[in-house]
């Protein structure tokens, strides 16, 4: 495997000391936000890591490797690339055979943070059962991922767009425990509160930090998701985006979009139809979402 993953120097030398690491996706980078604002926030998100005490290791393919940790050149030539791939479970493989050049979802993220013994993992939001999912069976790897891969992933809940309740149905089925940190509701994304109940609730890095190696000495496999709400001071209401939710997902079917399509299509719709109000609002949670996976990381390695 030695040969699959090149290293930052920043994470070889967290690792040869043992410093808390914390892996990052970069989906956000080249599918997420446009230049310059894609690499602006990157190097926000990992300077909040770092001022956190923990080591950012922003993960991406490029040259049929896994790069764990990317210094700010590559990073900031990452964020200009063009025709880069979106690899989950099913194409990482196949990016890498192939000597491409790829950002990790959610899931892909959790796969090489795992062969790279990086325990935590902070990101925006996971993917889930999509609207309409008993027809289209469009129901997203991460929470399969969730499912295997001992990660504990820190987000903001799975993305408003989706079908929360079925969403917290399959994490259940899937035996993937959802934490709720701070509060008894669950978040969705944007919004505090989803309107249903967290399964479980934390209010400290060190409780998660615990509950991930209790999992590691069960042999339990997979991971755990961590619910960060957003910061009051940059929710946007349930009420007010479910309409515009609805609207976008209206031209979603209208235009027959399917598959990896749905979600860019309907976050670039909101982000429209919200005048960027979504747009500030995704980073405000990113780096929420960044600060506490350095603390679950600091508590892991203490």
């Amino acid at each position: 495997m030695n040969d699959l993953l090149v290293f930052s120097d920043e994470v070889v030398k967290a690792k040869a000391i043992g410093a808390p690491i914390v892996a990052l996706e970069s989906t956000i980078i080249t599918h997420g936000m446009p230049y310059p604002q894609n690499l602006e926030t990157a190097r926000q998100v990992e300077a909040v890591v770092r001022a956190a005490g923990a080591v950012p290791a922003t993960i991406a393919v490029m040259e049929g490797k896994i790069r764990v940790g990317l210094d700010d050149d590559t990073l900031a030539a990452l964020s200009q690339a063009r025709n880069v791939a979106k690899l989950s479970r099913a194409d990482l493989a196949v990016a890498l055979a192939g000597g491409q050049t790829g950002a990790t979802t959610v899931a892909a993220t959790m796969i090489a943070a795992a062969l790279a013994d990086i325990a935590v993992f902070a990101t925006g939001g996971i993917g889930g059962v999509h609207q309409g999912a008993e027809a289209s069976f469009d129901i997203s790897a991460d929470l399969a991922e969730l499912s295997q891969t001992p990660v504990t992933v820190v987000a903001a809940g799975p993305k408003a767009i989706l079908d929360l309740p079925k969403t917290l149905e399959v994490l259940e089925t899937y035996g993937v425990p959802v934490i709720a940190f701070g509060q008894d509701a669950f978040p969705a994304f944007w919004s505090r509160d989803s309107g249903l109940k967290a399964p479980l609730r934390m209010d400290s890095a060190a409780q998660i930090a615990a509950a991930h190696k209790m999992r590691a000495r069960l042999g339990l496999q997979g991971g755990q998701l961590v619910a960060n709400p957003i910061p009051p001071e940059a929710e946007l209401s349930s009420a007010m985006l479910a309409p515009l939710i609805a609207q976008a997902q209206d031209a979603a079917r209208l235009r027959g979009m399917t598959g990896k399509d749905v979600t860019p299509f309907l976050l670039q719709h909101l982000l429209e139809l919200t005048d960027g109000r979504t747009l500030t609002a995704n980073i405000a949670l990113v780096l929420n979402n960044a600060r506490l996976g350095a603390a679950i990381a600091r508590a892991m390695t203490g």
